[in-house]
């Protein structure tokens, strides 16, 4: 194996890709069976007991008011109330830790297929397609099939989607007449996406940061090509995203939403197919709110804030997502100080814990990088608990605002995903070959996608859970 400016990479060193795909599975498992069968099993076990306390309640409160001959007190329905949401609470408690053991578990071993898959391909080929180690040092960046096979697993994942979605829901309400050929399009997308990363993978891992071509035309010129292509991608992406955000706001605008009803309401404001005079006077005249006839279009934020729809919502129900926000941030912090490292030339170990803790140079740069993995992989876990959550509450994709909910925030995530592979590889590369002043253009160039994907959160989480 050779440092940082050798081309040549022994095929021995994927020995190490089999041990860490090896570790990432078995902190898989360990999530997996403390989240997802320990916690997720002691919860489940409160909520059923609830769930049939409830329904006692409820049978024997009917029974009572059967034999009185009138309704149930306001006492009896207090209690009803207070007991089913604290069902509601025990359930979703439930799904929390057993949707994050999943989806440890599954994370895990994507990870370790991927990383597996990488060293396959890499040990299929022989030694000389490495380099000999004797040329003159200058492997150059050249054409390559992944960006191709990587948009043609993107098709098929959306084209699957729909049905991807379907089935999901049925394996969350743990539905067992769910057809899970539905995954099929999706899954083989997944799969060609990984293998699109991984074929990069083998691609780039001896580049020692010599050949670097440089664009000759405007507005890029002496810019390395690689990086013009990349804001190029990030400007196309801006456009996709922008597509849902106009969705979004078309749908807060014009939509009547349970805030947009209620400001009308209590403001006295006529809205144009939302708020009516006689709906005005019979909130002024002290009608209940519930029995004021209403058509609401229910929006994530609904369920999310604090006395959401469905009348569980407090502050814990935004911490996800709140969790989320931070982590990516501190992630792109991260990422920064990985790259500042790798270029310092003149590079010093840091006294105290962090000295101890990076004692090279390539140590602190993997560690940066693994940091930033793990706060990328946290936000994928909350993402698909807080999707639980609402789903389980009655917010799907099977509306028009939960389709722009799940899809944007779904591409979103699936961004965040593409791009803890790539990550995962960058861990591996400077782990083995390393980076340095030379070769650090990978670790940057990533870089300002993840910045990219750090700033479209910052723009979804306002505006889909705070708006």
């Amino acid at each position: 194996m050779s440092g940082g400016h050798g081309a040549h990479v022994d095929n021995a060193i994927w020995m190490r890709a089999v041990m860490m795909g090896g570790i990432l599975l078995t902190i898989g498992v360990l999530l997996f069976a403390t989240l997802g069968v320990f916690m997720a099993n002691e919860k489940h076990h409160v909520w059923e007991e609830l769930e049939d306390d409830y329904h006692h309640m409820e049978v024997q409160f009917a029974l009572d008011s059967s034999d009185e001959g009138a309704n149930i007190s306001e006492h009896e329905a207090d209690e009803l109330y207070h007991l089913h949401h604290e069902e509601i609470a025990a359930h979703l408690s439930y799904l929390t830790y057993r949707v994050a053991g999943v989806t440890a578990l599954l994370m895990a071993i994507t990870y370790a297929a991927f990383i597996g898959l990488g060293g396959f391909l890499n040990a299929s080929k022989p030694n000389a397609e490495h380099g000999d180690g004797h040329d003159d040092g200058h492997d150059e960046h050249h054409g390559s099939a992944s960006p191709i096979i990587f948009a043609f697993g993107i098709m098929l994942f959306l084209a699957g989607f729909p049905d991807f979605a379907i089935a999901c829901k049925a394996m969350l309400n743990a539905d067992v007449s769910a057809d899970l050929g539905m995954l099929s399009i999706s899954m083989i997308g997944l799969l060609t996406i990984v293998i699109a990363i991984a074929n990069w993978w083998f691609e780039d891992l001896p580049f020692n940061g010599h050949g670097e071509q440089i664009a000759t035309s405007y507005p890029f010129e002496g810019e390395h090509i690689r990086k013009a292509g990349l804001w190029v991608f990030i400007m196309s992406e801006i456009m996709v995203f922008a597509t849902f955000f106009s969705s979004y706001l078309r749908m807060r605008t014009e939509w009547c939403t349970k805030w947009a009803f209620d400001n009308g309401l209590e403001n006295g404001t006529l809205i144009e197919g939302c708020v009516s005079q006689t709906q005005i006077d019979m909130f002024n005249s002290g009608v209940d709110y519930e029995l004021i006839p209403k058509d609401l279009a229910m929006t994530a934020s609904d369920y999310l804030r604090p006395g959401g729809a469905a009348g569980t919502g407090d502050f814990w129900t935004m911490l996800p997502g709140a969790v989320n926000t931070f982590a990516l941030i501190i992630s792109s912090y991260t990422i920064v100080l990985a790259l500042k490292t790798a270029k310092n030339a003149n590079w010093e170990r840091s006294t105290g814990i962090m000295g101890k803790l990076m004692p090279t140079r390539k140590a602190e740069v993997r560690n940066y990088l693994i940091a930033t993995l793990a706060l990328g992989s946290l936000f994928i876990i909350l993402k698909l608990v807080e999707w639980s959550h609402l789903v389980a509450e009655g917010f799907d994709i099977g509306t028009t605002q939960g389709s722009i909910f799940y899809i944007a925030t779904g591409a979103h995530g699936l961004h965040v995903f593409v791009g803890l592979l790539v990550m995962l590889y960058l861990v591996f590369k400077s782990d083995t070959v390393g980076f340095d002043e030379e070769n650090a253009q990978g670790v940057e160039y990533f870089g300002l996608y993840w910045h990219f994907v750090d700033l479209a959160w910052v723009v979804i989480f306002p505006a889909f859970y705070l708006y």
